[in-house]
């Protein structure tokens, strides 16, 4: 039987030439408009649209089943059987449905704007099954850890199906831009709570490639994606999924989370190695610890500027609140309104003719202008706030230690995708990996050390070295 990781790598290259293929082949589309169709009295041919046929009830269900299913199975592979040829597997079978079956609709990660409306706007009635979706996940987070990521997501998968040569970033690096998913998901709601527009599903860059159909940039967006993703593994999920941030915090407090070893750790480092995402954590017995006053002296710095931060980021959110109110269609459509009645040598354009042909009155259109720029104004300022209370708690995680003993899963971060599991050779169930001369421990050996070679090519390679004759000189080696 071949080994999973050959099989992955085979498997990351048709579908990376899948990828191409369909992105070179899918139309591109305009915008989608949420408006009624005209009724045209010539004969118009209708564009063809880029989003799903709306599902009856019961496809909607049924994919709550599915939903429920699969994350029951991948939690049972993950902490029980600690399988990652089955997850692998159940991946699959994710991109399959939740992505090109189902076209990427509907989503846990998307639902949180419909549920961010749904709180915001009492018009607004959420349908049972997306909001299913949005706390299923979350609750399996809290009792297994992350095993949505592992192998349900379909943005996941398909870019855990392209790692091929993965690189550890520098964790300065990896710090920063682990604030981007925070960023993202503040946006997300705000933009949706005063009806601005749901950004998530809009700059979705893998929608494209379930749908076969989308606008260039954003095939473009979705290729750039899953090429760093060759070298950087699963770089949307680490550094831009806002539904991650939920996830992460859910997983802190896992019931039961993936371990690395189910029995005594030997120190082999496989598992280190072995995690393209660098979410393992090292012992750190015996390793020289700093000063206790100066950590002492640090901490007490970082929580004097906790505050500091939290007012300095809501003041930039407060900046940030102005031009990102006129992504809102009425605050543009009342700047546009207000900009023509200034100059009257502006010509109209036709957002303003439009609004002009519907009679609706200039005050009421300012006056709804205004309110959705003081939500933002406020959204601005808690966003802001939040972010730097986040950015403030990092600090102060960094700046804390604990002594480690053992290589284990940071649980917040951790995928649970089995992977490091499978080079544990404490593990009774992977035994097998590692029998001198298989491919699984030769695959093993070349993590731990990457100038490892196999007894039978170390003598082919001492026996092709220039060996010294009778005579003192040297014997060329045999051709």
């Amino acid at each position: 039987m071949r080994p999973l990781s050959l099989i992955s790598k085979h498997l990351a290259v048709l579908f990376i030439l899948f990828v191409v293929l369909a992105g070179a082949l899918a139309e591109p589309a305009g915008d989608v408009m949420n408006f009624p169709q005209p009724e045209f009295t010539s004969g118009y041919d209708f564009p063809l649209t880029t989003v799903p046929e709306p599902t009856s009830d019961l496809r909607e269900w049924i994919d709550v089943g599915v939903l429920f299913i699969v994350l029951s199975l991948a939690s049972w592979l993950a902490v029980k059987r600690r399988s990652r040829r089955g997850l692998f597997w159940v991946m699959v079978f994710s991109l399959g449905y939740f992505g090109f079956y189902k076209q990427g609709c509907v989503c846990p990660i998307g639902s949180i704007q419909n549920v961010a409306l749904s709180l915001f706007d009492t018009n607004y009635a959420v349908p049972m099954t997306v909001t299913i979706f949005f706390v299923m996940p979350l609750v399996f987070a809290l009792l297994f850890g992350r095993v949505f990521c592992s192998s349900v997501c379909a943005l996941g998968a398909i870019q855990d199906l392209v790692v091929i040569k993965p690189i550890q970033l520098p964790k300065k690096l990896t710090m920063a831009l682990s604030m981007i998913p925070y960023v993202y998901l503040g946006m997300a709601i705000l933009f949706a709570a005063t009806k601005t527009g749901f950004i998530i599903c809009r700059y979705d860059p893998f929608i494209g490639f379930f749908r076969l159909n989308g606008n260039a940039p954003y095939l473009y967006l979705g290729a750039g994606f899953l090429i760093a993703g060759m070298f950087i593994a699963r770089p949307y999920c680490r550094f831009f999924c806002p539904y991650g941030v939920l996830l992460g915090f859910m997983s802190r407090f896992a019931w039961k989370h993936l371990t690395i070893t189910p029995s005594k750790c030997i120190d082999c480092r496989l598992c280190e190695v072995s995690c393209p995402f660098d979410y393992i954590e090292k012992p750190n017995t015996g390793l020289a610890r700093e000063n206790r006053q100066t950590g002492v002296k640090r901490l007490g710095l970082l929580f004097a500027m906790m505050p500091v931060m939290i007012i300095l980021g809501g003041w930039i959110g407060h900046r940030m609140s102005i031009p990102l109110s006129s992504y809102n269609n009425t605050v543009f459509l009342a700047e546009q309104v207000l900009a023509e009645k200034i100059n009257p040598d502006l010509e109209e354009t036709l957002e303003t003719k439009t609004y002009r042909s519907m009679g609706t009155s200039e005050s009421e259109l300012m006056v709804n202008a205004m309110k959705i720029r003081k939500f933002m104004n406020m959204g601005g300022w808690i966003l802001g706030g939040f972010l730097g209370l986040v950015f403030s708690i990092k600090l102060i995680g960094l700046s804390v230690s604990r002594e480690q003993k053992d290589y284990e899963v940071i649980k917040p971060s951790c995928f649970s995708c089995g992977r490091c599991c499978s080079y544990c050779p404490s593990d009774d169930m992977h035994r097998l990996n590692f029998i001198p001369g298989s491919q699984p421990y030769l695959e093993a050996m070349s993590l731990r050390d990457p100038v490892y070679k196999p007894p039978e090519e170390a003598e082919g390679a001492s026996e092709g070295e220039e060996t010294p004759a009778k005579g003192g000189e040297k014997k060329p080696a045999a051709v």
